[in-house]
């Protein structure tokens, strides 16, 4: 066991912690204004937006990926665009899995913060409205501090989903060392050419991450829940 673990290959979980650390910091400055807006309107077309971003959570990630990775190829207009102007091939790379990261894990930001936003006393945007702050300004310096627990738990939680992708990932990046060969996928290659062992501790590092990162979000949130209500 021991010649297993020093023998081991641990890019794959730097690569997945670089991977949710960009499309967490990417669906974090996206997702505030639009889990904003979302929270403050009464639009008719709110229902079809909220649709929409929950999409990822119920569509199969294999649907997803599928899509993407036509839209994304070098033919279409969007890779296309994307190569001859500034060289980047948005599949089978990086740059690609960010792109498949940020729409999969989309509802796993927006859902907590537009919660957040909406548990808000409205009386209190209300004053800040009438003292002559702008929605901005009320956004920045009033719903956001008073939404702590929503922000740390968008942020966890989307990290975290993001590091366990793997059908999104798979489809769009494809098995590259170094490039989109993510922990998720190290484990599937693990299992393909039946090296359990290697695969069995792999997904043992992966659940007790998620578990750990869990642990810390209900810890928070509890703690936070006592203090609210003393």
């Amino acid at each position: 066991m021991i010649d297993i673990v020093s023998n081991l290959d641990f890019t794959p979980f730097l690569l997945s912690f670089k991977l949710a650390t960009v499309t967490t910091f990417i669906l974090f400055m996206l997702s505030v204004p639009l889990a904003w807006f979302l929270s403050q309107t009464n639009s008719k077309i709110k229902p079809f937006l909220e649709a929409l971003t929950a999409l990822p959570i119920v569509l199969p990630p294999s649907v997803l990926g599928f899509y993407l990775l036509v839209a994304l190829s070098q033919n279409s207009p969007i890779g296309n665009f994307f190569k001859e102007n500034f060289d980047i091939e948005l599949v089978f790379s990086f740059f690609g899995i960010v792109v498949a990261s940020c729409f999969y894990s989309l509802p796993f930001m927006v859902q907590p913060l537009q919660n957040g936003f909406e548990s808000l006393n409205k009386n209190m945007l209300e004053a800040s409205y009438i003292s002559g702050k702008s929605r901005f300004e009320t956004l920045l310096k009033v719903a956001l501090p008073n939404i702590k627990p929503a922000l740390l738990t968008a942020t966890i939680i989307t990290f975290a989903h993001t590091i366990g992708e793997f059908g999104v990932v798979l489809m769009v990046g494809g098995n590259i060392p170094d490039e989109t060969k993510v922990a998720s996928v190290a484990i599937y290659e693990m299992v393909e050419i039946m090296d359990y062992s290697t695969a069995h501790i792999y997904s043992a590092i992966m659940v007790c991450i998620s578990f750990v990162v869990l642990l810390g979000v209900y810890t928070f949130n509890a703690n936070s829940n006592k203090m609210v209500n003393r």
